[in-house]
């Protein structure tokens, strides 16, 4: 008797509306479309509250999921020394490539001057509480700030870093206590998980959030609005683009994959921190991905959450270029060793600016500061442009943090090769519940 097995049933495909990241395209176009026709429309306060709504929501939720992640990920490793390894690893990998960052920024500003002659005033009133802000952050106070008065404080306050710290003492706490803690870390576990099924919920809303925000900036400023500086946002995007396309392409290819397939892997992603202009939106779901993606779960958990405070390449990029153009346009000439000190003190400053929105402006303000205080007053001529700097800031900053894992995993002989190829070939196709590739 010959027993003919059944095929599986087919994958119904979904309706092209139903792809998540179509939905946030379709809603960024209509944001922008929205904005340039009807600007006191897209500026309207409710108008502008739908992306700032969208960004809180993901807020809300990245201590929790960093808590739990980072926890569960050192507390299921055995060897302590394995944790300081792959922090080290990880640290060495983010200052190296970050330099490449910003001497890019630097040569691209060289070679392209386009600050010069341009004619604008700045107005050093619209941004001094910016200009307060970053005056106050110094080195020592930074490695202070790491340390939370309380436990319960950073976590309210979704303080990363310190949530981070926090995180990563338990972990080892839990490693040490062995089989006593196998019950706290089997309710952290189920706690991830439902935080991530809130995730899946939240991300439901990313297609309202996308239109809000773009809406909102297109007819705030407008196209117009731009003038001269759409120079500075071409050169910038251009280079970011660089960057990625180079930098990260060869250390893709050093691993082993294409970074091109890479960032259509994680387009949902992209998209959502295209329509937010914020990188922490992304977070969550991008570890997810990482994983699904062969990457140690335990090495994830580590390296992507400290990424985000001290993997920040579009932001360095975006320093460098802003302070030449700042300069240019002041008419004020830098010297070899000024332009190598923003490289030193960028280096620094930029540490913990997260991918929350206007970060980055925080830092630039932050390193005129220190490289040379008649600078200060230029801020204000890319302050009215910031938005859109902020966005590929945060898309750069995001594909950076995605490589950084991959690579501190193969660097840990924990990549899963054969699933790598499966998963960015579409050979596979995973089944999770709110979330798509």
């Amino acid at each position: 008797m010959v027993i003919i097995a059944a095929a599986p049933p087919a994958t119904p495909s979904r309706s092209w509306y139903k792809i998540p990241y179509v939905q946030v395209l379709i809603a960024i176009l209509i944001g922008v479309m929205v904005g340039y026709l009807w600007p006191s429309v897209a500026t309207n306060d409710w108008i502008k509250a739908l992306g700032d709504g969208f960004i809180k929501l993901i807020k809300m939720l990245v201590a929790p999921i960093i808590f739990c992640t980072v926890v569960s990920g050192i507390s299921h490793i055995q060897d302590a020394g394995k944790v300081g390894r792959v922090g080290i690893k990880a640290l060495v990998y983010f200052e190296v490539v970050s330099t490449f960052a910003l001497l890019l920024g630097l040569v691209i500003g060289n070679l392209f001057p386009i600050g010069h002659g341009l004619a604008v005033k700045p107005d050093a009133a619209a941004v001094a509480g910016l200009v307060n802000k970053s005056e106050a952050q110094k080195g020592v106070d930074f490695v202070l700030n790491i340390i939370p008065d309380s436990v319960v404080g950073a976590l309210a306050r979704g303080d990363i870093l310190q949530v981070l710290l926090f995180a990563i003492l338990l972990g080892f706490s839990l490693m040490a206590l062995g089989e006593k803690g196998e019950r706290l870390r089997g309710i952290i576990d189920d706690a991830a998980h439902a935080v991530f099924g809130v995730i899946a919920i939240v991300m439901k809303a990313a297609p309202i959030g996308a239109f809000g925000a773009m809406a909102f900036t297109i007819g705030k400023f407008g196209p117009a609005a731009l003038g001269n500086l759409v120079g500075l946002i071409i050169l910038f995007y251009a280079t970011a683009a660089l960057f990625v396309v180079l930098v990260l392409g060869l250390i893709a290819r050093l691993i082993g994959f294409s970074i091109f397939k890479f960032i259509a892997y994680i387009k949902d992603e992209l998209l959502i921190v295209l329509g937010t202009s914020s990188s922490e939106s992304a977070l969550p779901q991008l570890m997810k991905k990482l994983e699904r993606l062969g990457c140690s779960k335990p090495l994830v958990g580590l390296v992507v959450p400290t990424g985000y405070s001290f993997n920040l390449d579009g932001t360095n990029i975006y320093m460098t270029l802003a302070t030449l153009f700042i300069a240019q346009a002041l008419d004020i000439n830098l010297t070899l060793g000024q332009q190598f000190t923003i490289i030193i003190v960028a280096m620094l400053t930029s540490k913990g600016a997260s991918g929350v929105t206007g970060a980055g402006f925080i830092t630039l303000a932050a390193t005129l500061t220190v490289v040379s205080p008649v600078l200060v007053p230029g801020i204000a001529i890319v302050f009215s442009i910031d938005k859109f700097m902020s966005e590929v800031r945060a898309l750069t900053n995001v594909t950076g943090n995605g490589v950084a894992a991959m690579f501190v995993s193969w660097w840990e002989g924990e990549l899963d090769q054969a699933n790598l190829r499966k998963r960015l070939n579409k050979e596979d196709r995973p089944t999770d519940v709110g979330t798509s590739e």
